[in-house]
């Protein structure tokens, strides 16, 4: 067959359900064999957008999205996207094309050497130069990419190796299973928490890729052991529960900090270095167990004396089979805290006045989204109110970005978890520079037909770094734009714009929207002027006084 063909026949082994991206001169023999393959190809407005959206389906399937590009340009555009992935650990592959490698007549024409440009950037990166070649790079590109820890691949397809003919045919995936942890491991880590007289359990990224929810929750309610998230983490523990201390959303000097502070021991399950550590150990007495796929890196601020390496929720069950509450433990601090957290979380969720401000926004849309409703942040100060006040209550319900923290994967992230689940509302929330980075991708969403609401949190300036920027003292200088109407915006591309005028509109346009068809643009105009007092001054202060 053509190699092209195998190629399609090898991703549909893997069981590939969708392919985001653009297609390029290059890339038409391995199109030609896609049309008459069951795998649908989204075309998408840029490539950036096309990697974000193979990304997230990866996030929330545990399965590889597959994202396509042509050579040169249309390949550097998905570097961004690559770095997303990899460093969110989001299992991912990208096919790029390229000119023919044994009798090219164009010269360097377009040509960027992308396999080199993507081996920083990926777990794994080949050119294929012989069709028979195809089932084994694929296979290996999609298990690399698939194994904890999860990331990007890439594979090059060069035009003249697309439409070789080869008798090579596609291989099965394999079956595997990750390894269980190693039973003394799980016995000195219990003989730890065992006695620990303040244990405090800290959920981070890892533990929201795989099902570990279950054995966790079952974990929490056997033991009675408070816990907090990092951002990444939300929601793998329903953050309704009355043993939630809150999300690590801020560096330090917040309540959560506080029970981290009060804690002798610390069940670390999932952290990956990747995120902005929830907590520092500086050579004290703090105890830690890290629990993860894989062992801990070692930094300046992060030395576990006690590794759990192997499947997250195994370790968890057998601990859960070996653990009971200790009569040493005792959490009245912690207590104190949660109800300090809450008291301050819940201050501002009805304030009236407008531009809406973040806490009153944050609990309009945490009232109007189901349990099983999805919101994808885009990256801005926003992001910061949202993992502290926003409760999750089901894992990958808050898609956010606490690794490579872009800009403008926020709707294309939120585009995907539409495909993966189209029976769940979805919500894209975006500052007004984020979504300008992506937002013609309004027009693909409206061609799919997709229901789905985007909210634009219009300050008119990249509000996180000019946060940033009173923080360090420094004058209002360099961040501030202009913007287009985006009730205008939205309808040019066929979608249906609304604008807020009071904090009392949103609400009712939020539920508006999400119970019509197509696509929904909201515009409200938020105000951060309390972002410097609250965030970097207030907290700290009343936290202190736990």
């Amino acid at each position: 067959m053509k190699a092209s063909d195998l190629f399609v026949q090898s991703l549909e082994k893997e069981k590939v359900e969708f392919i985001f991206g653009i297609p390029g001169e290059e890339n038409l023999d391995l199109l030609d064999s896609l049309s008459r393959s069951n795998i649908k190809l989204i075309l998408t407005r840029h490539e950036q957008a096309a990697g974000f959206m193979a990304a997230t389906y990866g996030r929330l399937t545990g399965k590889a999205g597959v994202c396509l590009s042509t050579l040169g340009p249309g390949a550097t555009n998905l570097v961004t996207a690559s770095a997303y992935a990899q460093l969110g650990g989001m299992p991912m592959l990208m096919i790029t094309g390229q000119k023919p490698i044994k009798s090219s007549k164009q010269g360097q024409f377009q040509i960027v050497d992308i396999v080199d440009t993507m081996r920083p950037l990926t777990k794994t990166t080949h050119q294929i130069v012989s069709g028979s070649n195809i089932p084994s790079r694929v296979r290996e590109a999609f298990r690399l990419a698939e194994e904890e820890r999860p990331g990007a691949t890439h594979l090059e397809l060069p035009e003249d190796i697309a439409r070789e003919e080869t008798s090579a045919v596609p291989l099965a995936s394999s079956f595997a299973r990750r390894p269980s942890a190693e039973e003394k491991s799980i016995r000195a880590a219990v003989e730890r928490i065992e006695q620990a007289k303040h244990p405090l359990l800290v959920i981070g990224a890892a533990a929201n890729r795989k099902l570990t929810s279950r054995m966790l929750r079952r974990f929490v309610e056997q033991t009675q052991i408070p816990f907090v998230t990092t951002q990444m983490g939300k929601g793998v523990i329903d953050e309704r529960d009355p043993r939630f201390l809150g999300n690590a959303a801020l560096s330090d000097g917040d309540f959560v900090h506080r029970a981290v502070d009060h804690a002798d021991l610390i069940i670390n399950v999932g952290h990956d270095v990747i995120e902005k550590p929830p907590f520092f150990m500086h050579g004290n007495d703090l105890q830690v167990i890290h629990i993860n796929f894989f062992s801990a890196k070692v930094d300046p601020v992060y030395f576990p004396q006690v590794e759990v390496v192997g499947d997250i929720a195994h370790s968890i069950w057998q601990f859960t089979e070996l653990l009971s509450p200790q009569t040493c433990w005792d959490f009245s601090f912690f207590d104190k805290v949660r109800e300090a957290s809450e008291i301050h979380q819940q201050e501002g969720a009805d304030d009236p006045r407008f531009p809406i401000y973040p806490q009153r926004l944050v609990a309009d849309v945490r009232q109007v989204m189901p349990c099983d409703g999805i919101i994808a942040l885009d990256n801005g100060v926003y992001k910061i109110w949202f993992a502290r006040n926003y409760k999750a209550h089901q894992p990958n319900t808050v898609l956010l970005d606490n690794a490579l923290a872009t800009m403008g994967a926020g709707l294309p992230s939120a585009m995907a978890a539409r495909l993966v689940y189209p029976d769940r509302k979805v919500m894209a929330i975006c500052g007004d520079g984020g979504f300008m980075m992506n937002s013609q991708e309004l027009e693909t969403a409206v061609r799919l037909g997709m229901q789905l609401v985007v909210l634009i949190l219009r300050d008119n300036a990249y509000g996180m770094i000019k946060w940033k920027q009173a923080n360090m003292g420094f004058s209002n200088f360099g961040l501030d734009y202009g913007n287009p109407d985006f009730v205008k915006y939205a309808e040019s591309y066929g979608a249906k714009g609304h604008r807020v005028e009071s904090a009392d509109q949103l609400l009712p346009t939020l539920e508006a929207c999400h119970n019509e068809p197509g696509v929904h643009v909201i515009d409200v105009e938020v105000d951060y002027s309390e972002n410097d007092r609250i965030l970097n001054h207030e907290i700290q202060e009343r936290s202190s006084r736990v």
